[in-house]
């Protein structure tokens, strides 16, 4: 379990699974993301739903990475008058057994991109590129024991947190094998794979972070890994995560990430030392598939602008002579035009 200051624990329970009670805060968010790879076909999907049931919406993404690097891609802010489930804008996202076994179900309209990145500008790029019908239904069924949860003191009462400057009070994740069928447009995908999900709730506006580099990613059924490098908003960095290795988790203490980039500071390959609790090292390559830019904008109280870019790129991993596939999930707020990660060297 990553490790937390003097004082404090994680409580995680199977009622976690299931949606909470929002409290007052305006930004409340239960969300519930899941992202999945076949390595025989090299088909790659990701899912979220985020309630905001104080604001009446739910944010619901729906990516799929197709061949020779095409994108189907639909985003969507339905309306919703309730926390009672994660089931929006034709993605439902459903517990068959706490900690155990999810299923993802999605009937609806999603772009195909040919060039990915014109997501950048997403009015332009939902005007110009067609819409064809898909229908997903994939079942997660986990491998690995559950990783985080909420903090809170050893006698287990609650933090405060500032709603304003919150990403999240709780979060969790755990590896999986996915099983299922992805039909677009007419043609259907027998999927067999991995992934990775994740929970987390509590008040988010997506400014809190200043940056961070997220990479979950899957070798086989018992080998796994996730490292997050996050910016400390002091101008340096911090490591977590957690390496999966034959049925438990092996802390991530220190990463050392270096990342290539593109003309328009999209990353397009990575390499990673990571090393454990139980002394162990890694060396991880990452070579990015195909990325997808995407974007939050927010306006403060006092007028002010204020943009995150999330580039989310389905990659190509290597570790200890075996190939898998995972994510690299690359955050930045943007000031003055620059991503501010990228600009401080990571």
């Amino acid at each position: 379990m990553a490790a937390l200051p003097v004082g404090l624990t994680y409580k995680l329970a199977p009622e976690d699974e299931y949606p909470h009670d929002p409290g007052a805060a305006e930004n409340y968010n239960e969300s519930m993301y899941l992202n999945a790879f076949d390595p025989e076909t090299r088909l790659g999907a990701w899912f979220r739903i985020g309630n905001r049931p104080n604001q009446g919406y739910a944010e619901m993404t729906v990516c799929l990475y197709l061949p020779e690097g095409r994108v189907g891609f639909m985003f969507a802010r339905p309306s919703i008058s309730s926390n009672d489930a994660l089931d929006a804008g034709g993605l439902s996202i459903a517990v068959e057994e706490p900690f155990k076994r999810l299923k993802v179900s999605f009937e609806g309209e999603i772009l195909i991109l040919d060039r990915p990145e014109e997501m950048a500008r997403p009015k332009e790029a939902f005007r110009d590129n067609p819409r064809v019908p898909c229908r997903v239904s994939l079942t997660y069924s986990g491998v690995s024991p559950m990783y985080g949860g909420e903090a809170v003191r050893e006698d287990g009462s609650e933090i405060e947190i500032d709603p304003e400057k919150s990403f999240a009070k709780a979060h969790y994740e755990q590896h999986c094998t996915v099983a299922g069928t992805v039909e677009v447009d007419g043609e259907t995908h027998e999927f067999d794979g991995y992934g990775l999900r994740d929970k987390s709730w509590g008040p988010r506006h997506w400014q809190a972070i200043s940056w961070y580099r997220w990479c979950p990613m899957n070798f086989s059924p018992d080998f796994g890994m996730m490292f997050t490098v996050m910016g400390d908003g002091e101008g340096g960095a911090r490591a977590s995560g957690m390496v999966f290795r034959e049925g438990v988790y092996d802390d991530v203490t220190a990463c050392e990430l270096d990342s290539d980039w593109d003309a328009d500071d999209y990353q397009t390959a990575l390499r990673a030392t990571v090393r454990t609790a139980a002394g162990k090292s890694y060396e991880v390559s990452g070579k990015v598939l195909s990325l997808i830019p995407l974007r939050n904008r927010r306006t403060t109280p006092d007028g002010e602008e204020l943009m995150t870019r999330i580039t989310e790129a389905m990659t190509e991993y290597r570790c200890e002579g075996m190939t898998g596939f995972g994510m690299s999930e690359y955050l930045d707020q943007i000031v003055d035009g620059k991503a501010i990660g990228r600009a401080a060297g990571y």
